[in-house]
């Protein structure tokens, strides 16, 4: 958050703000005020020497990490040289207290240093960025043992730096980006500590794109105010990552002042789901992809948990009575929960049903999204089809070949449905296959039933489609395709 504030002080931005909070008692209103604080307010030659909070200040969130030699912004690996002492300032004055941590892109030696462990494999780029995510978020947590400090959140601060800067000029590099970040989350959740996202729209979208993360509670800042409620319509606008506002901040050239957004009165947060990056395979919050299996005999549903290197955990039944469903798809995130959903169409009625995922392998209560949906033959979940970073559905009409888009609108239910295909009653097997061509768009496989040829349909990103390619001939050999 101080790269942001650093670059205008820099740059001899002063806005004349009054710096209005803390002034009304907790229990007169829901809406507590408090700031936020880290190396600035630091004695030189560790800070700026910047002023701690006023004394009637409701809540601190304190920053882990420090600064650098040119003080440009705390990077990921350097501690808050005033941590400890922050720390007792905040609870000797028994104020409440979170913590956020610093994300950022990895130097070589940092990835040569930290991506050779960790809980991802080591013999892929992907995996050891994610580890090294996983070194950042475990050097947040030592710090703040080293100090005897336990704050129930911990905030991720993803913004813009330009000191170690986040590589930001192509999709790949910032899907490279989102490996970093997740490897923190995944340290967090690992040690069981609720976390959320600190940033502002323009600056996540320009380090990991419009990567949607609903189940993931936000720290959303105006910057230096434009107009006096900014902050407030923090809490209420959507925000940049879609999860929900829980506290928003402002600042001058003086100090970081935060509110919260009323009915939260920063208290504990739960800790989010794992199931993240749209994946449409990791159920039960272990960050590793699983299989969810019906038995025919019996119509049990089995969770099959992967243990991360190519393995099985011991499989848990995780439902019963499932063999009046003819369609099952795992369509990732349908619910904007933040965990892995089921859809299941019910073959005596036709309708669709949702079985929403807990995050934890299991469920909570289904929900009813479809009515009429047995007059399709094929139904599957590709991801994100159309671009806007929620989890769509595809269906294809029986009686007349039609492929239909249904775009899921993030929160359980349908945008107004798209037709994106005619004649795909030739194919006998449509299933999803993720990115299958390598350029970042969700992609259809259709195996041809005169034929045997498996077609390749690379998605456009926005809701269409690329020319189709052959991508295999005597498919017809194989009774099924996954």
């Amino acid at each position: 958050m101080w790269a942001r504030k650093i670059l205008a002080l820099a740059a001899g931005l002063v806005v004349a703000l009054v710096p209005v909070v803390a002034n009304v008692p907790a229990s007169a209103q829901a809406t507590m005020f408090g700031h936020d604080v880290s190396w600035p307010q630091c004695p030189a030659p560790g800070g700026f020497g910047l002023p701690m909070p006023p004394e009637n200040t409701q809540f601190v969130i304190i920053g882990v990490n420090g600064a650098p030699a040119d003080r440009s912004g705390g990077l990921a690996f350097i501690e808050n040289p005033c941590l400890s002492s922050q720390v007792s300032w905040a609870t000797s004055r028994g104020k409440p207290t979170h913590a956020y941590t610093m994300a950022t892109f990895p130097t070589s030696s940092q990835l040569s240093a930290y991506g050779g462990s960790g809980p991802w494999r080591t013999t892929t780029r992907a995996g050891r960025l994610s580890n090294v995510g996983y070194a950042e978020g475990q050097f947040a947590l030592a710090a703040m043992q080293r100090v005897g400090w336990s704050p129930p959140v911990v905030w991720i601060d993803v913004e813009p730096r330009t000191n170690q800067p986040w590589p930001s000029s192509t999709t790949a590099q910032r899907l490279e980006n989102r490996y970093v970040v997740e490897g923190i989350m995944r340290a967090l959740r690992d040690a069981g500590k609720a976390y959320g996202l600190y940033s502002f729209t323009s600056g996540w979208q320009q380090i990991v794109g419009s990567w949607r993360l609903p189940g993931v509670p936000v720290w959303a800042t105006a910057g230096t105010l434009d107009y006096p409620d900014e902050a407030l319509d923090r809490c209420t606008q959507a925000s940049f990552s879609g999860g929900r506002v829980y506290i928003s901040q402002w600042y001058d050239e003086t100090r970081d002042y935060d509110r919260t957004c009323s009915p939260y009165t920063f208290t504990p947060l739960a800790i989010p789901p794992s199931s993240l990056s749209n994946s449409t395979n990791e159920f039960n919050g272990d960050w590793r992809n699983d299989v969810l299996a019906r038995e025919a005999s019996t119509g049990y549903l089995w969770l099959y948990p992967g243990n991360g290197t190519g393995r099985w955990l011991p499989r848990v039944r995780v439902g019963t009575g499932w063999n009046g469903f003819t369609a099952l798809e795992t369509v990732g995130d349908f619910s904007g929960d933040g965990a892995l959903d089921v859809l299941a169409r019910e073959g005596s009625t036709g309708y669709l049903w949702m079985y929403p995922g807990n995050g934890k392998g299991g469920w909570v209560s289904r929900v009813r999204v479809g009515t009429g949906w047995g007059i399709f033959n094929a139904i599957f979940g590709p991801g994100d089809f159309n671009g806007d970073g929620r989890v769509d559905v595809l269906a294809r009409e029986t009686s007349t070949g039609y492929l239909w888009l249904y775009p899921g609108n993030g929160t359980g239910g349908w945008q107004s449905r798209v037709r994106v295909g005619t004649g795909w009653g030739i194919f006998n097997r449509l299933l999803s296959a993720g990115d299958f061509n390598g350029d970042r768009t969700a992609d259809v496989l259709a195996r041809e039933t005169s034929t045997g040829y498996l077609w390749m349909y690379p998605g456009n990103g926005t809701g269409g489609w690329l020319a189709r390619e052959r991508v295999g001939t005597g498919w017809n050999i194989f009774n099924a395709l996954m």
